[in-house]
């Protein structure tokens, strides 16, 4: 696998729009700001308006139940509906679902279930099929949307009391390991829809499951609230085969990529695994109230903010002006003044408001528009507080202080001590010798068995292919992907068996295809994140393991090559047919689709799923390089400082933040032109960054900007990470090598050493010969 090699890609065509975005009031300046027309910074280009969008662990729970399906599944739910009934008249006659009582209802389920367990597979869809329209609320007694998610809020309940769950991971086992339909897959020319209905219509019910349980809503029974601690302690203990569920997923993503089973409905497989791991271990909430638990248990300072509400409360940046703007700027500029082009694009910034500049009539026009909008401003430090406006001015209206910088600033144990030991060297000439005063107590290690613990364990005998199959099916749904002959086939859940004759029913799959392939970059990128924070909390080493085989799997040239790409067409990208989307397209009559309503799309600014990858993909980018000085000089390498600052255009600060950590941390290794070329950059850097002691990343003076061995650097942290896994993991054969050694002298000496027999009547003898009668150096032995 090659993602690294990446060119010129352009724009990725009618790319996906997507799910309801979310709304929110948002600041109370942008009222003021919606009537004005886009003005022009003063780098000469058009500010597109901050997007309103709400970083979360998922997206609202519609929008994340009408992605399961796609939209060529369509006609299944009336085939669900039908199936139900056929069956549910047979037992009850004069009612409907939604007029039984509860005991009626679970016996119902029951039936139900035990109809799963005939051996006749076309039976066995059929009760299948039935199950999963309960889960799917029933739709056709209920009138609204609303009704539609109450009532499956209640089956759901009802169908994991009666121990469906269960019954589905057994029967999903079984699909997993039939190996005719494996065999008569691989042989086909052609893979399509119908190829995994068995699998598809049980991923729908287990998935519905997962994402309904995990969540907790208003008016929630309390019954239901233990159910659900129930579920999830059960979803991340080895109960399936021995290994927690999320493992049993792993193991069809890995049969899925190797070749062995190309019908298995992969975007379903993922968005379920997706939600286990995010039901088991927690979300992002989750692990910071985790992370303030430890540290207070281990006895640290509790954390200086909360990082998730300070990136909730920061402002987007204006972007870098792209080349194009920047030329026909400098065009004005030079016809207005006949003056040399300026090269640093912050100087214009600072003489944009000079009042000793004789401006022409146009200029001062350009002033008055940003005069009016000063409260959007995001740029302080490179405007008025800069230089003082022009005295005509009102300057109540003009001047606003700047409430300081978002982070707390942070230093490390390490630079400390590099800081003292420079200052020694340079000012004393006297340098202390590196102590190493670590030790080590050999003995057993306690493990606490929390669920990260357990899916570490899981997953730990096959780790490096779980990545690569993850990788693999990232770079074939990556919009900057050519399709080649040997990529793998991730459409085999979405393409129809009759391919589409019209041009409306082409447009309709085309939506389709494109919106299937985002959702699995959104499944894929959620899983990744998680994954890494949560063992990054549980332990270091299991960070760098899953890290490390993300590294060796070209995880960073593949990230650049999704970035590689038009950003913003991405983002706005509107793959979407809302009146197809479930539920909706269950409750209400569909109108006749039309071209014009196919590429219309929705209403929203942006699509929530295509940001919320983007912006899980800059923090895996960033926490893979992060102090690692290899890797960082892996970004200079594959040149993705372009790239990264192409991504800058799309207006939502934690975008933003995540980009311009990944250009802090490579801004010396640039150059100083490159440095002078994007001070607007520099600018937005030093304002949202965290700030750390010692750390002249702006001025590229620092001692870390050497000669890098990325072998050398790797191999001493896998070397690290083997000992680890074989001290903590491989107690069977437990290698002596491996074992920790204690070095503490006192430490040593203070053990108890238990002496044989015959060595304790010889004792006198032993002293004689191995002690009196050899010259010791003791003045050598004790240096």
């Amino acid at each position: 696998m090659e993602p690294g090699g990446g060119g010129g890609l352009g724009a990725p065509g009618p790319l996906p729009g997507n799910n309801k975005a979310r709304g929110g009031a948002g600041p109370p300046s942008k009222a003021r700001d919606l009537g004005r027309p886009p003005r022009k910074d003063s780098e000469g280009y058009s500010e597109s308006p901050d997007l309103e969008f709400e970083y979360a662990d998922t997206d609202k729970w519609a929008a994340e139940l009408s992605e399961l399906y796609s939209y060529t599944e369509g006609p299944e739910f009336l085939l669900n509906r039908k199936c139900f009934e056929e069956d549910f008249r047979i037992h009850v006659r004069d009612k409907k679902w939604t007029e039984l009582d509860k005991n009626q209802h679970r016996t119902h389920a029951m039936r139900l279930l035990d109809g799963l367990e005939v051996t006749a597979r076309e039976k066995r869809l059929r009760v299948a099929r039935a199950i999963l329209y309960v889960a799917q609320g029933t739709f056709g007694e209920c009138g609204s949307e609303a009704e539609v998610q109450a009532w499956m809020r209640y089956n759901i309940f009802l169908l994991l009391e009666v121990g469906t769950f269960n019954a589905l991971v057994e029967l999903l086992n079984m699909e997993i390991d039939n190996s005719a339909a494996c065999s008569s897959a691989v042989r086909k020319p052609a893979i399509s829809l119908a190829d995994s209905t068995d699998l598809r219509v049980l991923l729908n019910i287990m998935y519905l499951i997962v994402e309904t349980v995990r969540q907790e809503a208003e008016g929630d029974k309390p019954e239901w609230k233990s159910m659900r601690q129930t579920f999830r302690a059960e979803l991340g203990a080895p109960l399936y085969n021995n290994e927690p569920f999320s493992v049993m997923l792993f193991g069809m993503v890995t049969k899925f990529c190797s070749g062995h089973a190309p019908h298995f409905p992969m975007k379903k497989v993922l968005l379920l695994l997706w939600k286990t791991v995010l039901g088991t271990l927690g979300g992002f909430e989750e692990l910071q109230s985790m992370k303030a638990e430890k540290r207070e248990v281990l006895g640290l300072p509790p954390l200086p903010e909360d990082s998730i509400k300070v990136i909730r409360n920061m402002r987007a940046a204006s972007p870098p002006a792209s080349a194009s703007d920047l030329i026909e700027q400098q065009q004005k500029r030079g016809r207005r003044e006949h003056k040399a082009l300026i090269k640093q694009d912050n100087l214009d910034a600072f003489n944009e408001r000079d009042p000793y500049k004789a401006d022409d009539s146009r200029e001062e026009e350009e002033e008055n528009d940003d005069d009016n909008s000063l409260e959007g401003e995001t740029f302080p430090l490179e405007r008025d507080e800069v230089m003082p406006p022009p005295t005509q001015h009102p300057p109540s209206d003009r001047i606003t202080c700047p409430k300081g910088l978002p982070w707390a600033p942070k230093v490390r144990e390490k630079d400390i001590e590099m800081f003292l030991e420079s200052s020694r060297s340079k000012f004393i000439g006297y340098t202390l010798g590196r102590f190493s005063g670590l030790s080590w107590h050999q003995g057993e290690e306690e493990v606490e068995q929390v669920p990260a613990e357990i899916l570490y364990q899981g997953l730990l005998p096959s780790l490096p292919q779980y990545m690569i199959a993850l990788l693999k099916i990232l770079l074939a749904a990556a919009p900057t992907s050519k399709a080649k002959t040997d990529s793998i086939n991730i459409l085999a859940d979405v393409l129809p068996e009759e391919m589409p004759t019209t041009v409306l029913q082409s447009m309709k799959l085309g939506v389709d295809v494109n919106r299937h392939k985002e959702i699995i970059v959104k499944a894929i990128s959620a899983v990744l994140l998680l994954l890494l924070k949560h063992f990054k909390l549980n332990h270091i080493y299991q960070f760098e393991y899953m890290a490390q085989h993300l590294v060796f799997a070209n995880c960073i040239p593949l990230i650049l090559k999704f970035f590689n790409q038009n950003i913003m067409s991405y983002i706005t990208a509107k793959n979407s047919i809302s009146v197809l989307d479930y539920p909706y397209c269950v409750v209400h009559e569909l109108p006749e689709l039309t071209a014009e309503s196919l590429e219309a799309g929705d209403n929203n600014q942006f699509c929530w799923r295509n940001l919320f990858s983007c912006i899980n993909l800059l923090r895996i980018l960033n926490k893979l390089t992060k102090w690692k000085h290899s890797r960082t000089m892996m970004l200079v390498v594959f040149k993705s400082a372009p790239i990264l600052k192409r991504a800058l255009k799309v207006k939502q600060a934690m975008m933003q933040l995540y980009v311009l950590k990944l250009l802090k941390v490579q801004t010396k290794y640039l150059g100083r032109q490159w440095r002078k070329s994007n001070m607007k950059t520099m600018s937005a850097i030093y304002q949202k960054v965290r700030h750390r002691l010692n750390d002249d990343w702006a001025y590229g003076n620092d001692l870390d900007a050497r000669p890098w061995d990325f072998q050398a650097e790797e191999c001493a942290l896998r070397a690290s990470i083997e000992r680890f896994n074989s001290r903590r993991y491989d107690r069977a054969h437990s290698n002596p090598d491996f074992l920790p050694v204690d070095n503490c002298l006192q430490s040593v000496l203070g053990q108890r050493v238990d002496l044989p027999e015959d060595f304790q009547v010889n004792y006198d003898l032993w002293l004689e010969r191995e002690v009196f009668s050899r010259p010791i150096s003791w003045e050598e032995l004790l240096q």
